[in-house]
């Protein structure tokens, strides 16, 4: 089927430069960030009580049996909410170049994670230890009903860099068990850009199964502002039919700021 890009990417165009704008202000008035984009697991850490963080980006493209989405913008907000604590937020919209699915707005969820065991992450000795759970949410015109997610996630840091290992299960929204199990590693924390990888292996029991790869590098400009970039390669094999390649390109920032900021007084 043919793409048809220059129809839905026109409208957006505008949007997109103002969200892009808005973020760069923000950022000159952030506190630390440390991307956890662009990966599709995640740390054993939380955001600093006090403080929220955005993962943005402003249009990520997802190309799979020929046809092409545009992701803009997808967003994670976290909020430190307590210590030890942090609310995860998060959807995107999905914009498919081509004739048939409409625009939508997808993978809405809303997490808690703790940190059960402060370790490396928290400047403190040994592995961190994190949990994370809460529902997944209908979106719109896209994942009707509601599912379930749990995660346990263990990261560790030496001199050469540091790994984070995922191991993830939940209840869809289309009532199937899923298992995610997931390792990134990255460079050493010292270098202003760092070079990342992340494999993962997904199964959601008699649907499909994927098989994904990732490599990248997170140049972290300041202790304010931290910028991404990756290329995905994945093999995705549905029920009743072959394995199919789906290649994706990401982009995007992370950065955070107090919630004073917007008048909310932190609590000691």
């Amino acid at each position: 089927m043919a793409a048809n890009n220059q129809s839905l990417a026109t409208p957006f165009s505008p949007w997109l430069s103002r969200a892009a704008f808005a973020a760069l202000v923000v950022t000159a008035f952030s506190t630390a960030a440390f991307a956890y984009r662009p990966f599709d697991g995640t740390d054993a850490d939380v955001t600093k009580f006090g403080d929220v963080e955005v993962e943005l980006a402003p249009a990520d493209v997802v190309r799979e049996s020929s046809l092409t989405t545009v992701v803009a913008p997808f967003t994670i907000l976290n909020f430190g909410f307590a210590p030890g604590w942090e609310a995860v937020f998060s959807g995107q919209g999905q914009f498919p170049q081509f004739q048939g699915d409409p625009d939508s707005i997808a993978n809405v969820s809303a997490f808690l994670k703790h940190v059960v065991r402060p370790g490396v992450l928290q400047d403190q000795s040994g592995p961190s230890i994190a949990v994370e759970f809460g529902p997944l949410l209908p979106g719109f015109r896209a994942d009707e009903g509601y599912g379930a997610h749990l995660a346990g996630i263990v990261s560790q840091r030496w001199d050469w860099g540091t790994i984070h290992l995922n191991l993830q299960g939940e209840y869809t929204r289309d009532h199937h068990p899923d298992a995610f199990v997931d390792a990134i590693i990255e460079g050493p924390d010292k270098w202003k850009v760092r070079p990342v990888a992340e494999f993962y292996y997904e199964d959601e029991i008699g649907v499909a199964r994927t098989v994904s790869g990732l490599i990248g590098a997170i140049w972290q400009v300041n202790d304010r502002l931290a910028f991404d970039v990756a290329v995905r390669h994945a093999l995705v094999n549905d029920v009743g039919s072959n394995w199919h390649p789906v290649e994706e390109f990401r982009a995007g920032l992370t950065f955070a700021f107090p919630m004073s900021m917007f008048g909310a007084s932190r609590r000691t």
